[in-house]
């Protein structure tokens, strides 16, 4: 299941999305320890990074266990997002993703994400300079549309790996669509029939079935997994078990779903304090309980934890 991002070999096609709020250091390393081949850092913003703002030290932490690992970077302006390449490269990543594809107001509104898709000349100028002025394998990860404008999502790949792209991730997504309706797989099958880089597609894989039927129905080189992942880093143990062996694992029990979150948990504190690491994990106690029973409540009490004994004696209901 080896596959190659320019110089870069991963070891399976099981790629954790980067979610902002989600992909930090310890949820990646816990993909990392159940089998994700390659993990993504949330997305940093290349002109945080020039203006040396402070958040964007931790966000670019990167573990030596995690590798190997993309850090994302969104922006619009190619020198500068070339000259940040540049500075940053002596760092821990191994592969250097753009985004092209987030969806929320703040981002779009500023040119940069999902709103890039309308200038397929600026997408050339940004993968050009930036692969130009590194020795890193360059990726970039898109959606194939954007509401208003006649946006050819094989055409932007085309224009990617002709600017010296090594990879695409493929959302098969419309910018409108944020993450509403299915995902279109037919699209992310006509790009790989149009470009020679690895494909890795994206949306709507939620099981070992599903990422076997996206790659038989694209021919994708690997599959992306975002949303399914919140809660369920055990996804890739699965993907990998049934992609090695044709067996789909049994979900894990309500004893290993509690250790993980409390993993989860002293990590988060380890590296951000107690105040912060727990507000951050109510979300997650959310993901990982979802559709346990007494779910509903758990979620209601997770609102409230301030402290690790707290989440202890929360997670002593779970059955």
């Amino acid at each position: 299941m080896r596959w190659k991002i320019g110089s870069v070999e991963i070891e399976n096609p099981f790629v954790l999305a980067p979610m902002a709020g989600v992909t930090d250091l310890p949820f990646r390393g816990l993909c990392k320890e159940q089998g994700a081949g390659l993990v993504c850092t949330e997305m940093v913003s290349a002109k945080a990074i020039s203006f040396h703002n402070k958040n964007t030290k931790s966000l670019m932490e990167i573990t030596p266990q995690e590798h190997p690992v993309s850090l994302q970077l969104f922006g619009s302006e190619p020198e500068l997002m070339a000259e940040v390449a540049r500075s940053i490269e002596e760092q821990t990543f191994d592969i250097l993703d753009i985004n092209m594809g987030c969806p929320v107001p703040k981002v779009v509104n500023n040119g940069e994400g999902s709103a890039l898709l309308k200038n397929p000349e600026l997408i050339h100028r940004i993968v050009s300079e930036i692969s130009h002025a590194i020795k890193k394998p360059v990726t970039v990860k898109i959606r194939i549309g954007f509401e208003g404008y006649d946006v050819d999502p094989v055409e932007i790949a085309k224009i990617i790996e002709d600017a010296g792209g090594a990879a695409v991730a493929v959302h098969g997504r419309t910018r409108q669509q944020y993450y509403a309706g299915e995902a279109d797989w037919e699209t992310i099958g006509r790009i790989k029939d149009a470009v020679r880089i690895p494909v890795i597609g994206n949306g709507d894989v939620d099981s070992p079935l599903k990422a076997e039927k996206m790659m038989k129905d694209t021919g994708c080189d690997a599959v992306m997994i975002g949303r399914a992942v919140r809660g369920n880093p055990w996804i890739f143990r699965e993907m990998n078990h049934y992609f090695t062996t044709g067996e789909l694992l049994e979900k894990p029990s309500a004893a290993e779903i509690r250790e993980m979150i409390l993993r989860h948990a002293r990590w988060q504190i380890e590296l951000k304090g107690e105040f912060t690491g727990i507000r951050e994990m109510r979300k997650h106690v959310a993901w990982y309980t979802s559709g346990m029973r007494h779910s509903a409540g758990l979620r209601r009490e997770s609102n409230t934890i301030e402290n690790y004994e707290s989440l202890e004696r929360l997670l002593s209901k779970l059955e």
